[in-house]
């Protein structure tokens, strides 16, 4: 959809925020240079007149996301949680961005499930309500399957998103160029990859087969875990555009009054959902990552249960490794361990000085470990740690975006519970049985025999895979091709070692 409508919405963006006056906040925030600047204004305060009003009782940047739309409010509150990124002050304006629209009516809700089903909704619902909960994306309804009885929550696309957000994320697109272009400063947050990632993320809520296809995951990952619920999904009444779930019953888990008159205790609950997102992250590397409190409700037995699956997060087993240790060495105050990670991972440059780099990192940790415990933020150490590798030159890791965004959501959702909870003496022993099983003897073993497993794979072609490798050094040198002796080496010894520990963990039975 690359066009001239691109160039058009950055105007209007640009008006919106000089009529809002969120303009100067925005461009503060972002330390941005003169050049930027100038086209900032150009953009803006000559079309100012066409700018959107937004709701005055609004915060400036809070009204101005609000009256450009749902794209601009998802961006705004993954921004929210990067104060690393935007500062202090934006961030907390963009805090209070509520994912909220005026719902559509009932009768197109009922005309776009008959169309994606392809069913009579009288048949298969007895009753189908007015909607409970509006959003950017989507809305819910709450409906009675005839077949069963039972209560079903219904969420349906809102009429026409996917075209204005695929518009408004190309005007994305468009602005990350420019940026990189005006501001190349900048290109250490990699503007173009963050936009990519949210267009992943968003592109992902759009289609609701993915959504349900998250959800059944994620319950299969999580049925065991105590005081946890995912609701189950409806497959046959799922398609592109409709999402059909069971009906969960529960108070929200941002009604703090009423969890108080069931009797539920908030201290366990409060630990109860750091607990279990570090377990989701770490132990299966698929995590939710919406879990705010309007996400989240209260069943009358005091499980946790879980709504709302278009953001989820994964992580690969490489980096859960990588966040576990230095979470590790964070609690253990072992500074120069976490600044060996940054450096093994390849975070932070091989150039720079790993002793002046755990130097900085315990001027992070100290301050905050000096604090009353129930007062220690993890999210506040979060953006003290992205200060400090943005001096020691470490680029943006967009896969860790949303588990940044979530880890900081989560410790929120947690003090609202239970506001004297020691965030540090809940995580620690997530971690250490994590770092027991997946770092150090067992999990070295493990990594081996995994690796003699894919090897035996290509046990027939080795031949083959040989004969072409002796070619190909035989080659003259100019022929631009590495030597291959040392990765043919490597290979063998790694499939030697591999055999001998398989045999003796056989041995071991």
């Amino acid at each position: 959809m690359r066009g001239p409508h691109n160039i058009w919405r950055l105007v209007r963006t640009g008006a919106t925020l000089e009529r809002t006056g969120a303009m100067t906040l925005v461009l503060d925030a972002f330390d941005a240079p003169p050049s930027l600047r100038l086209a900032a204004r150009a953009l803006g305060w000559p079309f100012k007149w066409l700018g959107y009003k937004g709701d005055e009782s609004q915060p400036p940047a809070t009204r101005a996301l609000s009256a450009l739309g749902p794209a601009y409010i998802k961006f705004g509150q993954v921004l929210s949680t990067r104060p690393d990124v935007v500062g202090d002050e934006l961030a907390a304006q963009l805090s209070v961005l509520q994912d909220k629209l005026p719902p559509f009516s009932r009768e197109v809700a009922i005309a776009t499930i008959k169309k994606e089903l392809e069913i009579d909704v009288d048949d298969v619902f007895s009753s189908f309500s007015e909607p409970v909960a509006a959003a950017s994306i989507a809305q819910v309804h709450r409906a009675t399957l005839r077949q069963t009885g039972g209560d079903v929550a219904v969420k349906v696309l809102r009429p026409g998103i996917e075209r204005a957000f695929r518009k408004d994320v190309d005007a994305f697109y468009l602005a990350a160029r420019l940026i990189d272009m005006l501001h190349p400063a900048a290109r250490r947050l990699r503007p173009l990859e963050v936009i990519k990632h949210f267009e992943g993320v968003v592109l992902g809520e759009l289609d609701l087969r993915m959504e349900t296809s998250s959800s059944a995951e994620f319950a299969a990952n999580t049925e065991r875990d105590e005081g946890f619920r995912v609701p189950r999904s409806e497959w046959f009444l799922s398609s592109r555009r409709v999402m059909t779930l069971d009906w969960a019953e529960g108070i929200p888990a941002n009604d703090i009054p009423a969890i108080e008159a069931a009797g539920h205790d908030r201290k366990a609950l409060g630990e109860r959902v750091l607990t279990l997102f570090l377990r989701h992250a770490l132990r299966d590397g698929f995590f939710h990552a919406d879990m705010h409190q309007g996400n989240l409700k209260i069943a009358r037995n005091g499980d946790v249960i879980a709504l709302d699956f278009g953001i989820m997060g994964r992580l690969d087993e490489y980096t859960r490794r990588v966040y576990a240790e230095i979470l590790f060495g964070f609690i253990r105050k072992d500074y120069r361990r976490v600044a060996e990670v940054h450096f093994e991972a390849g975070y932070v440059p091989a150039d720079r000085d790993v002793d002046e780099f755990a130097r900085a990192l315990r001027a992070v940790g100290e301050p905050i470990f000096g604090m009353d415990a129930t007062h220690i933020s993890m999210g506040r150490l979060l953006n003290y740690l992205f200060e400090v590798t943005e001096r020691f030159g470490m680029e943006t890791r967009t896969e860790l975006i949303l588990l940044q965004r979530t880890m900081v959501v989560v410790e929120g959702v947690s003090r609202s519970l239970h506001p004297q909870i020691n965030i540090w003496s809940v995580a620690q022993p997530i971690v250490e049985d994590y770092i027991k099983e997946n770092i150090g003897p067992k999990a070295l073993i493990r990594d081996m025999t995994r690796t003699a497993r894919v090897l035996s794979r290509f046990g027939p072609k080795l031949p083959h895979l040989a004969e072409a490798a002796l070619m190909r050094e035989s080659e003259p040198r100019n022929a631009k091709l590495p030597p291959l002796w040392p990765l043919l080496a490597l290979s063998g010894w790694a499939g030697a070692v591999s055999a001998a520990l398989i045999i003796l963990v056989a041995s071991s039975f």
